[in-house]
């Protein structure tokens, strides 16, 4: 990994605990989403169009599907990180996620690009999935085992778009803002029918939380802006690890910020999963 990718990636993870501190603060659903994507639908469409202007590459159906595609992902990935932030603590939903979706965004990568981790890789593997046991023995998931299951499903999905995602930024060129403003786009269009039907939720959430919405709006894409960047010149077993540098933040900002319970625990199979995704960078 460069010393650029590295830096997008520590200023993408630093953006992306923060906003998700912001989302379980919020606590909304379906429509809390729709209203901090739309946010970030209006703001970034300028960033977009001066890169679709600066860059004209070509935009065809392929790429229009690939875009679909990954509005489809990550619909599944916010509402089920909403809703497991509803059922568990940040500092327990937020590292399972991030964990169990960079061991398999790892092992994608290795079957569908040919990518070849070395032995210290999976060793790091292995301490990331050990992590993961440690939260898992935490009292709270055995009271909740709703926590452990949204948590372990948006990591699914995490591992998912990125693979997807990163086929589209390499492969097909497509521009990383581009790529995340089009699939801002299509996650309003695909919650809009929600949103509708809901129109009171949505205002409520409005007046009750919309410095989180703006926040959100705000960090949310320019957080996966720097991955999907750093994911066109470097490979996925490195990015996808090592952006879980976040898992630390948002561990530590739920036990201290939140008061959330166990810091003790969780922040040590927080800092083991750290360790280990430095592994899988390394490696």
């Amino acid at each position: 990994m460069t010393a650029l990718a590295l830096v997008l990636v520590l200023a993408a993870a630093l953006a992306h605990s923060s906003w998700n501190l912001l989302s379980k603060q919020a606590g909304g659903g379906a429509s809390f989403v729709w209203l901090y994507c739309t946010i970030s639908a209006v703001l970034y469409a300028p960033v977009a169009l001066a890169a679709r202007l600066y860059r004209p590459r070509h935009f065809g159906w392929l790429e229009l599907t690939f875009v679909l595609g990954s509005a489809l992902l990550h619909v599944g990935y916010f509402v089920l990180l909403q809703r497991g932030y509803r059922a568990g603590d940040l500092s327990l939903i937020y590292p399972l996620a991030r964990g169990t979706g960079a061991i398999t965004a790892t092992l994608g990568a290795i079957v569908l690009f040919g990518e070849r981790p070395s032995w210290l890789a999976l060793l790091g593997a292995f301490a990331v999935g050990a992590s993961i046991l440690l939260f898992a023995r935490s009292s709270k998931v055995g009271r909740s085992p709703q926590g452990l299951f949204y948590g372990t499903l948006t990591g699914l999905l995490i591992a998912a778009y990125t693979l997807w995602d990163k086929h589209a930024v390499t492969t097909l060129l497509i521009s990383p803002v581009v790529m995340e403003w089009g699939t801002t786009v299509g996650l309003v269009i695909l919650l809009a029918p929600t949103a509708a039907a809901s129109t009171r939720e949505v205002r409520r959430e409005w007046s009750a939380h919309r410095k989180h919405a703006m926040g959100i709006g705000i960090l949310c894409p320019l957080a996966y802006i720097l991955v999907l960047t750093a994911l066109a010149f470097s490979p996925v077993s490195s990015i996808a690890p090592a952006r879980e540098v976040s898992i630390l933040i948002g561990a530590a900002m739920g036990t201290h910020m939140l008061a959330e319970g166990q810091p003790y625990r969780r922040l040590m199979a927080a800092t083991l999963m750290v360790l280990g995704v430095i592994a899988l960078a390394l490696g």
